[in-house]
């Protein structure tokens, strides 16, 4: 008998179609160690080991071996010559992706994607688009989202594309929002201005008007925001620098009634934006006559400084009496029928205007100081003389 003393080699083997007692059709995979040698003038194979029981990727590897190939660690087979930060942007896209964020924005596309990705810079690293545009390549979002190396026209030609989606957007954030249900049981929206301030020549909105943001003598763009009670953002309006409160608020207000056809609300706005002669307008139809019960929107906002000195007055409803044993009291009063009125005392305001009015009385005090001294010394005398030597 001759020696076997051929080459070993692997072996696969496949079965396939084999039915077993129950009935259930299954494939078997097997793999040997096998010796291939002649005896005599026939080729004859013996196994030398049995390696079904092995890992396939083990197989694999001792196959590879057998046939020359050279196996190294994969620390030395590999060389790290970048690394890039991914947790941060990785758990923003986990997040956004629950919340639906990528289908809302639109359909799957280049601009779709280009959009979403600079939402999650935003997030990730608050920047400009422009600078949001080199970042991606950075991290690993670039590479993730296939928006790695577009250009500045690209984000802007996003930006347009995402602007005219802006309806459907905001009306399935109204639906998610602003609905009716556990999340907003009262349908109660919030709104409020603000305003930024620009430089440059070419925006068309740049004007100049109330600053909110203390930058005096600059032109500015003004953005309201309508969100549900949790302030998720359901609709914005940019409007030019120099609008009002009132005008931002009635286009708000019809958007809401006209675009998301949700005529039951409860609008929250700050002091003077609802008055009375706003709401009287918000409540009747384009004829004036006054919407049906179901139809009229309720409201909650404060009211104006002349109003409640009205009301403070002697014989007035509102009396600080009221308070001196509870903090709110709900009262009545003719200048505004068929409306409930809050009265709260705040003990901390109160402070803070009366350190206030220290504060100026004991200014006015300094500056008066040397004119009084002058006056009695006999060096300033008369109206005329005192009123024309102002203290510096």
């Amino acid at each position: 008998m001759a020696t076997a003393t051929g080459k070993v080699h692997v072996v696969k083997v496949t079965k396939t179609g084999y039915v077993d007692k129950q009935g259930n059709r299954r494939d078997y995979r097997s793999a040997y160690l096998r010796r291939t040698y002649r005896d005599g003038g026939k080729v004859k194979n013996e196994t030398v080991a049995n390696l079904s029981a092995l890992p396939p990727h083990v197989v694999d590897l001792i196959d590879a071996g057998l046939k020359g190939v050279p196996l190294v660690p994969a620390s030395a087979a590999v060389a790290i010559a970048r690394s890039v930060p991914h947790g941060h942007v990785a758990a923003v896209h986990a997040m956004a992706g629950q919340l639906g964020l990528p289908a809302l924005l639109g359909p799957a596309c280049r601009e779709r994607d280009l959009a979403y990705a600079l939402v999650v810079s935003r997030a990730a690293r608050p920047g400009s688009k422009l600078a949001g545009l080199t970042w991606w390549d950075d991290v690993t979002l670039g590479a993730d989202l296939g928006v790695a190396g577009a250009s500045t026209d690209q984000a802007y030609a996003a930006m347009d594309w995402l602007a005219g989606r802006q309806d459907q957007i905001e009306k399935q954030l109204a639906a998610r929002h602003l609905a009716a249900g556990d999340a907003n049981p009262a349908r109660t929206a919030l709104f409020d201005l603000s305003s930024s301030w620009l430089e440059g020549l070419h925006c068309p909105l740049a004007a100049r008007g109330y600053s909110r943001d203390g930058k005096k003598g600059r032109v500015q763009i003004e953005y309201g925001l309508l969100t549900d009670p949790g302030g998720r953002p359901v609709a914005v309006r940019v409007f030019p620098g120099n609008t009002g409160d009132l005008a931002a608020f009635t286009e708000i207000v019809n958007v809401v009634r006209g675009q998301f056809k949700l005529a039951e609300m409860i609008l929250v706005g700050d002091r003077g934006m609802i008055t009375s002669a706003r709401i009287r307008a918000l409540n009747t139809d384009g004829e004036g006559a006054e919407l049906p019960a179901g139809q009229r929107y309720q409201w909650i906002t404060a009211l104006r400084a002349p109003a409640i000195k009205k009301l403070m007055a002697e014989d007035g409803p509102l009396q600080l009496s009221l308070s001196d044993e509870q903090d709110l009291a709900e009262i009545t009063s003719d200048d505004f029928p068929g409306e409930r009125l809050i009265a709260c005392r705040n003990p901390v305001l109160a402070a803070e205007r009366t350190r206030k009015r220290q504060a100026l009385l004991a200014a006015t005090e300094k500056l008066l100081a040397p004119v009084i001294a002058r006056v009695q010394a006999g060096r300033l005398a008369g109206r005329t003389r005192s009123a024309s030597r102002p203290a510096r």
